[in-house]
């Protein structure tokens, strides 16, 4: 007899993922003749949950190295940025409860593009990242039971041992052969 049982548990409900582009203005303590390097470090992100959204909050260093002084100086300058992204969800289950929200970083954030602009006195940096949250919460799944007590047989593959027998009385190598 074939009967359906309903299984509580806990399963990935709603995802979303999220592609940024951003354009950073910077402004550097000495007007630049040239950008020598950018790079993006020390992301960190936190989210929540906010109705069919997840709302991320989070924070990188932009470090662009340059010359100024007519190309006869070099620094690095360094701001932090702070950002809020919000990605939408998509759901599979509507009726999930005890929501926990999963973060993860597909892309960290990094520079595509840092030119000088407004005459010579500031950076423009073009910065990406890509983000995806999942949502987990308690959902029901359905499973067909069959209630006859009958076990698949289980296949055995044939094993054997055989072990050599060393009589007692023959000599070990590692006694004197001159006692023979």
């Amino acid at each position: 007899m074939k009967h359906m049982r309903q299984i509580v548990t806990k399963a990935v409900v709603a995802k979303g993922k999220k592609r940024t582009e951003s354009r950073e203005i910077l402004c550097p303590p000495n007007t630049p003749s040239s950008i020598l390097g950018c790079w993006v470090i020390n992301h960190s992100c936190q989210s929540k949950k906010h109705g069919r959204y997840v709302e991320v909050t989070g924070k990188f260093d932009i470090n662009v190295w340059y010359a100024h002084h007519d190309h006869s100086k070099t620094s690095v300058f360094t701001e932090t940025i702070q950002y809020k992204d919000r990605i939408k969800l998509h759901y599979r289950d509507r009726d999930s409860t005890g929501e926990e929200v999963h973060l993860r970083v597909l892309q960290q954030p990094n520079c595509t593009e840092a030119i000088i602009i407004e005459k010579g006195t500031k950076f423009q940096v073009t910065v990406e990242r890509e983000l995806l949250a999942e949502v987990v919460g308690e959902t029901t799944i359905y499973i067909q039971v069959q209630e006859d007590e009958v076990e698949e047989e289980w296949v055995f593959g044939e094993e054997s041992s055989s072990v050599a027998a060393v009589p007692a009385n023959l000599p070990n190598d590692s006694e004197d052969s001159s006692s023979l």
